[in-house]
């Protein structure tokens, strides 16, 4: 007897009827944030290499959000919205963020009344080091030192990165 199985991902409905297309992902939770793990990263249709390219991140350490699985590939969106399926070997768990709206105050410790260090615009991307609180340490562009939650995209409100 063969099993059929629907799955709907983002406008494209595919059917997997063999025991081992059964397995659809890494059984981690889901929504969570991962990062590009190269400079290039093609951003398909669907979750397979049959499917078109439909474009491309070029952007090492970009945080993405995985919303989905599917086998070996990961759907993804990013800070702007914009989304699709990856192969999960271009991804890593090393967590990266963006400036997401206004310029972003980097302070040497995390309180609103610590020095500033640095103002990172919008766009800018870099590492997660830490979060603890309402603050994340971060490390871009050569700088260090921490930023609240609100000011970046990449890290969940209440999530602990140690």
């Amino acid at each position: 007897m063969s099993l059929l199985a629907a799955f709907w991902a983002g406008g494209t409905a595919f059917a997997a009827d063999t025991p081992a297309n059964l397995h659809k992902g890494s059984g981690l939770p889901l929504p969570r944030f991962a990062s590009l793990k190269s400079d290039e990263v093609n951003v398909r249709t669907g979750p397979g290499p049959r499917y078109p390219v439909d474009w491309v991140f070029k952007r090492k350490m970009m945080p993405v959000e995985i919303v989905a699985e599917y086998e070996n590939f990961r759907k993804i969106r990013d800070w702007q919205g914009a989304g699709g399926w990856v192969y999960q070997g271009l991804l890593t768990g090393k967590r990266g963020f963006v400036v997401s709206s206004k310029e972003a105050n980097v302070y040497r410790t995390p309180s609103p009344a610590a020095e500033i260090v640095a103002r990172l615009e919008p766009e800018v991307t870099g590492e997660i080091r830490s979060c603890q609180g309402d603050w994340c340490r971060i490390s871009a562009q050569g700088v260090s030192g921490w930023v609240t939650r609100t000011e970046i995209w990449g890290v969940y409100k209440s999530e602990p990165i140690n």
